[in-house]
């Protein structure tokens, strides 16, 4: 109930049949980080710029660039999900918890990923949604309002605690959309390991 529905998963761009994707959708590597494309709209959606991004990123082994191991033996393939979108914030937050031995401590969130007027913001709060003093070294805007406690709040503390359990450190993140928690990734190497 919280996965993110999948239309396909390919291994090469040349076999994704596009008649068959709705207006909107997310065009991913499933073995890499960033390599990605986004259709609002189909008509004016750019194949060759979307081939050149999906073929540059199945090359690539990110696992060569900072050496997070769980990258090194995924199998390069691109994936197509959903369109997702908040219409209450016109864009898909990123609510990403840091967990310790199974108990989220802290919050990132992210707004203006995808803003071409304002810069990205990362905003850190505590368990309490209390905004901390924080700043990330290569993201160092906070947003000049702080961004409202998402609504799913506490069920997304749960669901973290649920997922992490077993890790010493990892970091969950979710997206909210339209009152509804969906499930993004699991990251053993935030910021690659190397954030200040």
């Amino acid at each position: 109930e919280h996965i993110i529905p999948t239309y396909g998963v390919w291994e090469s761009f040349d076999d994704i049949d596009f008649d068959m994707l709705p207006n909107q959708f997310v065009l991913k590597t499933t073995h890499d980080s960033a390599s990605y494309c986004i259709c609002r709209d189909k008509a004016s959606f750019s194949l060759e710029e979307a081939r050149r991004k999906m073929v540059f990123g199945l090359k690539r082994n990110f696992f060569w660039y900072g050496r997070e191991w769980p990258y090194k033996n995924v199998k390069p393939r691109i994936i197509a999900e959903k369109y997702m979108e908040d219409f209450g914030d016109g864009e898909l937050r990123d609510y990403k918890f840091y967990t310790f031995n199974g108990s989220p401590h802290a919050l990132l969130l992210a707004t203006n990923r995808q803003s071409k007027d304002s810069p990205l913001c990362f905003d850190y709060f505590d368990m309490s949604f209390n905004h901390l003093p924080l700043t990330n070294y290569w993201h160092p805007n906070n947003s000049s309002n702080p961004p409202h406690e998402p609504q799913n709040f506490e069920e997304m503390k749960v669901l973290a605690h649920k997922m992490a359990k077993d890790f010493p450190l990892v970091r969950v993140d979710f997206y909210e959309v339209n009152g509804k928690t969906f499930f993004g990734e699991m990251t053993f190497f935030d910021m690659g390991g190397f954030l200040r």
